[in-house]
């Protein structure tokens, strides 16, 4: 392999992980959180949208608490399932993690 060619699959690995990277930054998170806690809000009946909230820790910025009622369980795994195309690859193995876990949650 040339110094040329090897410089480029260098070039492209450390794009590659610096994509990744990213969607694991913690505002890239929040964003998505926020952006699956106002679908499931809008899918939600009105007297369970109160009960759909995303709280994030000041201080550890990448802890967040999903709530939400085991009647509205289903309209938070619908808007996980509706944005999962549109995230990028970390991120989106990180709301898999996390729909499963709000699965098993609601099982209990």
């Amino acid at each position: 392999m040339s110094d040329n060619s090897e410089t480029r699959l260098i070039q492209r690995l450390v794009m590659e992980i610096e994509r990744l990277k990213l969607g694991l930054d913690p505002d890239v998170l929040a964003a998505w959180y926020r952006k699956v806690e106002v679908d499931a809000k809008a899918k939600a009946r009105p007297d369970l949208r109160d009960s759909i909230q995303v709280i994030r820790d000041p201080v550890l910025t990448m802890k967040f608490e999903f709530k939400t009622s085991r009647r509205a369980v289903d309209k938070v795994i619908e808007a996980i399932e509706a944005n999962l195309s549109a995230m990028p690859l970390a991120t989106r193995l990180y709301f898999e993690k996390l729909e499963e876990l709000i699965q098993a949650q609601a099982m209990a």
